[in-house]
């Protein structure tokens, strides 16, 4: 079967992670997202998938080639423009002949697929949207439906008050191709705003499907370490990466630790990770591969990418740290921080309540303080 990810976007919120690289790319426990995400579809038999890509393209096709490596058919469209969702689906409707998947790929869930599938053909719909509960639905598109779970109408981010329901789009769809008929070809256009708006007038059968499973859209810093937090938690089913060297610590080949360090999971430590002497490592933490842990360091509730150097008695907590970040004695990083690719926090700077320091960038020892 086939599926249509739409990995076009820039990630402007989740800057400066996203800087260097697509969204899809962002590490969840040191694999790409897009991985994560092929993984799932092709175990409910999705296992030709095309990639609707804008942003930095060659960084997802150099990992991925044709996607025989990870067991799929994998085929690449890049668009010259942004053409929104229903705008990039029908940029590829040459390629669609059947019912299909389409997914943003911003999305960490384990909805099951073969099931909402199922409902789909079922219920004859033209098309079936994923719904899922929220507290708070005034940031999303909400989706009022009927007590047969037919679509009744949408609400883009209502108002306080405004929700008949806090069932919300969850961004993954079925489709059946024929319905890309009402979209225009080669301008933007979006599901949202448009399509589902025009089915819904004309009366055609478009049904939601709603699902309490585990959904979490990973575009801002806070939730991209929410995300890691619910993976080491186990509140999501994912294989985490290496051997389990003891409660909730996970660890790949070449992991060196000092015996005086204290390592509390839930814990990931990549390939070839060092900890000095008296670090401190506590969970839920990822470290990439080849990081290096200062003596006397903490490390709590982050995602640190690969080849981060972290100096001794520094201090990390609740932050993501890019590839090649060196953090120098005494640095502290706390309260949601979050610094670039390649960026040098010089000794004694003390970042706090969700500073963000671009990638390349270096901070001179001292030079901030909250």
């Amino acid at each position: 079967m086939k599926g249509v990810m739409l990995v076009g976007g820039e990630g402007t919120r989740l800057r400066p992670l996203t800087c260097n690289i697509p969204k899809p790319m962002v590490p969840i426990a040191n694999r790409p997202f897009l991985e994560v995400m092929i993984g799932q579809l092709k175990a409910h038999g999705i296992d030709e998938i095309i990639l609707c890509m804008g942003y930095l393209p060659d960084k997802i096709r150099s990992y991925f080639g044709d996607g025989r490596e990870f067991g799929v058919r994998l085929t690449y469209v890049v668009e010259a423009s942004p053409l929104g969702t229903s705008g990039a689906v029908k940029n590829v409707e040459q390629l669609l002949d059947d019912t299909c998947f389409i997914f943003n790929a911003d999305i960490i869930t384990d909805l099951d697929l073969t099931a909402m599938l199922r409902s789909h053909r079922e219920r004859g719909a033209k098309v079936t949207i994923a719904l899922t509960p929220v507290e708070d639905p005034t940031s999303y598109g909400v989706v009022e439906t009927a007590a047969d779970g037919r679509v009744r109408r949408f609400i883009e981010k209502p108002a306080p008050g405004e929700a008949t329901t806090n069932l919300i789009n969850a961004g993954t769809y079925v489709l059946e191709p024929e319905v890309l008929s009402l979209v225009p070809p080669g301008v933007f256009h979006m599901f949202e705003r448009g399509l589902f708006p025009d089915l819904l007038q004309r009366g055609d059968p478009m049904f939601g499907y709603p699902s309490r499973c585990y959904w979490i859209d990973i575009g801002t810093p806070q939730r991209y370490l929410t995300v890691h937090r619910d993976l080491l938690g186990g509140q999501v089913a994912m294989a985490l990466p290496g051997a389990k060297l003891g409660d909730g610590i996970w660890a790949e080949e070449g992991v060196r630790i000092d015996p005086t360090a204290q390592i509390t999971g839930p814990v990931v430590l990549g390939r070839g990770c060092v900890i000095g002497g008296q670090a401190r490592v506590t969970g839920p933490t990822v470290l990439g591969a080849n990081c290096e842990v200062g003596a006397e360091a903490t490390v709590e509730g982050a995602v640190v990418w690969r080849n981060a150097r972290i100096g001794q008695r520094v201090v990390i907590r609740s932050s993501a740290v890019g590839e090649g970040v060196c953090l120098a004695e005494g640095a502290w990083l706390t309260g949601g921080v979050v610094v670039g690719d390649g960026a040098c926090i010089g000794a004694d700077n003390r970042l706090e309540h969700g500073a963000r320091i671009w990638p390349g960038k270096t901070l001179e020892p001292g030079t901030l303080t909250f």
